[in-house]
């Protein structure tokens, strides 16, 4: 649990922000007629990068924002670049206990790389929680208010799905904090989501939808992620018109540039350099909106869509959208009363019962999870194909920030 220290929130605002100013080496302002097309279709275009270099070579006025999290705020701090701000900050911090100074470095090295990128580049950032928060309400939301006083005008918190993230979330946004909510990996997650913490953003993580099914030969992948992302935004923007503020939805996890084309129009597209380069090398530039597709999927021979529950990818049932309703409407007080209230209402399989055996399985078999292993519960209805990706992410992400945890143990201790 995290309580509130006014004293150290202040503390890491000031180290965040200090020195900032001195990079005069300002992205240059330039348009490009290929993004200008995609802009034209409805779509938002960010980069889904943490490397300032890397995204300097592709940045143009057409976009808007970057995103990162554990895994590409990683990827920086074992370059060794954060190694002397890591040893001021434990200066700072000295006196708290080891872990909750690893805790509070962690936050300031992603405020800090954020504000960076704000600093190159001029757009909002989306930066992430902390893996040790994801079923931390208090923590949650006391971290995602420090995130903002630091950047207000430029950060955007990203909440993992859990069902304390639900809660937590929730109570962000009513406190005018930006949310892009993640993890998420169909269109009935993202319905929840949108009905009980009514978030900025929230993702479907199409790449690794086509990936499940191809990886676990259920059948090629092709067209799954955005089949799940369109009816996805269908449904959000049905659900949010009524909202303070529409939810937005992000096609995230994009692994190919033919997936641009064939989501243009989507609210937003988190884009990896790789495949933005990719896709002004192989695609036109002349995009049209592709939101009133409805693309057919296929399953290999043998396999049944219905025993492995591929609809819930993108169908919404009337379960789902009651149990967003009564959330809505009287919201428990802890993630426990959730995942009771979705048990109640025949909505088990949004968050799995599983025993500690079943997710070290789940985190040792890496981002898509083996089919398998869980085929049997997934046919009766007690876990589902997005709910397994959902763990695996947050596992995912948990070990890459465990390796950032690391090194900065590896500084201070």
């Amino acid at each position: 649990m995290i309580a509130s220290d006014t004293a150290v929130a202040k503390s890491l605002k000031e180290l965040a922000l200090s020195d900032l100013g001195r990079d005069d080496s300002r992205a240059a302002a330039r348009k490009d007629a290929f993004w200008k097309g995609l802009r034209s279709a409805g779509s938002e275009i960010w980069l889904d990068t943490g490397d300032i270099e890397e995204a300097s070579k592709l940045w143009s006025d057409e976009m808007t924002a970057l995103t990162t999290n554990n895994t590409l705020l990683n990827k920086e701090v074992q370059k060794g670049i954060y190694d002397p701000f890591i040893r001021v900050a434990n200066k700072v911090l000295s006196g708290l206990p080891l872990g909750e100074r690893v805790l509070d470095i962690a936050f300031v090295l992603n405020a800090r790389h954020g504000l960076r990128l704000v600093e190159r580049f001029g757009g909002r950032v989306s930066v992430e929680l902390h893996t040790d928060l994801a079923d931390d309400l208090e923590g949650i939301v006391e971290y995602g208010r420090r995130f903002h006083e630091i950047s207000p005008d430029h950060f955007i918190v990203k909440v993992p799905l859990t069902a304390t993230g639900l809660l937590g979330a929730r109570k962000l946004r009513e406190a005018g904090i930006p949310i892009n909510f993640t993890l998420e990996f169909s269109a009935r997650q993202n319905a929840l989501v949108t009905a009980v913490a009514k978030p900025s953003y929230v993702n479907v993580f199409l790449g690794r939808l086509g990936s499940y099914l191809s990886d676990n030969k259920l059948g090629d992948g092709r067209l799954v992620g955005e089949k799940a992302t369109l009816a996805s935004q269908r449904i959000v923007k049905r659900l949010s018109a009524g909202h303070r503020e529409p939810t937005r939805q992000i096609g995230a996890s994009i692994r190919s540039a033919d997936q641009i084309e064939t989501l243009a129009g989507i609210d937003v597209f988190t884009i990896p350099t790789a495949v933005a380069e990719k896709a002004r090398e192989s695609l036109s530039g002349s995009f049209t909106s592709r939101l009133a597709e409805e693309y057919p999927v296929t399953v290999a021979e043998g396999v049944s869509a219905k025993e492995i529950g591929l609809a819930k990818l993108w169908e919404v049932s009337e379960e789902v959208l009651s149990l967003g309703e009564s959330l809505d409407r009287e919201p428990p007080a802890d993630g426990a009363g959730v995942i009771a209230r979705a048990r109640e209402l025949g909505c088990a399989d949004l968050f799995p019962a599983l025993s500690a055996e079943a997710r070290g399985y789940i985190a040792s078999e890496g981002k898509i999870p083996r089919h398998a292993r869980w085929a049997e519960g997934i046919k009766r209805g007690e876990l589902a194909i997005d709910t397994l990706l959902n763990l695996a992410g947050l596992a995912s992400f948990t070990a890459d920030q465990a390796a950032l945890d690391g090194r900065i143990r590896g500084l201070i201790a």
